[in-house]
């Protein structure tokens, strides 16, 4: 299952997964699930991906099956000597399947190969398993947190949360 650049083609893909693995009775079926925290059903939309994909040092990367459909996807943003990693998402039917690691392993690669010292994300802070998940992948509380963006775009959270700033190290080859 290859792992490869998503085009502007591929916005309404990203769109219907995206929101899928994170809001919805459909995200239910996952464990990346952010429908009891944030009400709403879009995580996001098709003018959102295609301005983060027109984004300067911006690129997703998705993971397709043997017949090309998509399986997976992550956004990732060069910001100076650091990459942003965000919107990583799975198919709620086919979670826990390895392919969030392998996604995880192609933005390292990119890291390195963009010369890039770390990478880090943001991560809602009611989500201890999957903290977990990430500190398993080598990544760390940084200690900064973010707040949620009021504007209501894209959901209004129904518990209070900030976002954890994790991040993890990259060796440069």
């Amino acid at each position: 299952m290859p792992i490869v650049t998503a085009t502007e083609q591929d916005i309404p893909q990203l769109v219907s997964l995206l929101n899928s693995a994170y809001r919805g009775d459909a995200s239910k079926k996952g464990w990346t699930t952010e429908a009891d925290l944030i009400a709403g059903q879009l995580r996001t939309d098709e003018p959102t991906l295609n301005e983060l994909l027109h984004s300067p040092g911006a690129v997703f990367l998705k993971s397709v099956d043997d017949e090309g459909r998509m399986e997976g996807c992550v956004f990732l943003q060069k910001k100076i000597d650091k990459l942003y990693l965000g919107m990583l998402s799975v198919s709620p039917l086919l979670q826990a399947k390895g392919t969030g690691k392998r996604l995880m392993t192609a933005a390292e690669t990119y890291a390195r190969e963009n010369g890039c010292s770390a990478i880090f994300m943001r991560v809602v802070s009611l989500r201890p398993e999957l903290i977990a998940w990430y500190e398993r992948q080598g990544y760390r509380d940084t200690g900064v947190t973010e707040p949620f963006p009021e504007d209501g775009k894209f959901g209004v959270p129904v518990r209070e949360f900030v976002f954890l700033i994790m991040e993890k190290a990259v060796l440069v080859e």
